[in-house]
């Protein structure tokens, strides 16, 4: 794993391997995988990346969004979690640091199978937390751009909003379409999702659609959403029944992307 640079908000940008998505009749087959991984902590309270890498491995994910990561804390053995997946899945890896926690940084981080060509971790309004959205253009096969972006949103609906409000500022002038992934802690027809439905496609799970927590799933809070609509086709998406790894169903949607 080659560290290219390291930005502000504990950004890390890394080069790592080469895309696998498929070209198919013109558009671009494109796998996203979006994961809380609770710190890599199981439902077991069985600390343990490596199943989490193997889950990421047998998906076959090009894009990751994952939250609740640590990076060199106290309670998850002072591991820098993400070079840690991305050494192990061979994925290009980004953090995106929220706040300093025990010794080290909370957040979320991307892993990515497509090249890394620009990485923003975009400060957010805080919360009883401070939050960000993290940010990668990355390079799609067919040579065009894609904005990736990783949440997770907290803590209250009315921070959440605020949240959503400034994201979606801070994206407007963005030129490229974009697919956005993570934990929005708020539930179809809760206002954060009502108003991203306003200018975002929401990628909809059908009845299996309820994502933590993972040994029961009852409330639908994690979620994948793209724009513009007609860049995009869903080709297959489903939750993974995964009851242990940790507490949150990873989601997985197969995208065929248009030339833009």
């Amino acid at each position: 794993m080659k560290t290219v640079h390291v930005l502000a908000f504990g950004l890390l940008l890394c080069s790592c391997g080469s895309t696998n998505a498929i070209k198919t009749d013109g558009d671009t087959r494109l796998r996203v995988l979006a994961y809380n991984i609770h710190h890599g902590e199981g439902t077991d309270e069985v600390l343990d990346l490596n199943r989490i890498a193997r889950l990421i491995n047998d998906l076959e994910p090009d894009l990751v969004a994952i939250q609740e990561v640590d990076s060199v804390v106290d309670r998850t053995n002072n591991v820098d979690q993400i070079a840690v997946l991305a050494e192990l899945t061979g994925l290009a890896p980004a953090f995106g640091r929220f706040m300093s926690y025990q010794g080290g940084a909370y957040g979320m981080a991307l892993l990515s199978r497509l090249p890394l060509i620009e990485v923003d971790n975009m400060k957010l309004p805080d919360g009883e937390e401070p939050r960000t959205a993290l940010r990668a253009a990355v390079r799609m096969s067919n040579g065009d751009t894609l904005d990736f972006v990783g949440i997770h949103f907290y803590r209250t609906e009315a921070e959440r909003l605020s949240q959503a409000e400034q994201l979606n500022d801070h994206l407007e002038s963005r030129p490229y379409a974009a697919i956005l992934a993570g934990d929005f802690n708020s539930t179809p027809g809760s206002a954060v999702m009502d108003y991203f439905n306003s200018s975002w496609t929401t990628v909809q799970k059908g009845d299996d659609r309820f994502t933590f927590p993972s040994t029961g799933p009852e409330r639908e809070i994690d979620f994948v959403l793209y724009r513009p609509s007609e860049v995009f086709d869903i080709a297959h998406q489903f939750v993974v029944d995964e009851p242990v790894a940790s507490d949150h169903s990873p989601i997985v949607v197969d995208f065929l992307v248009r030339r833009q």
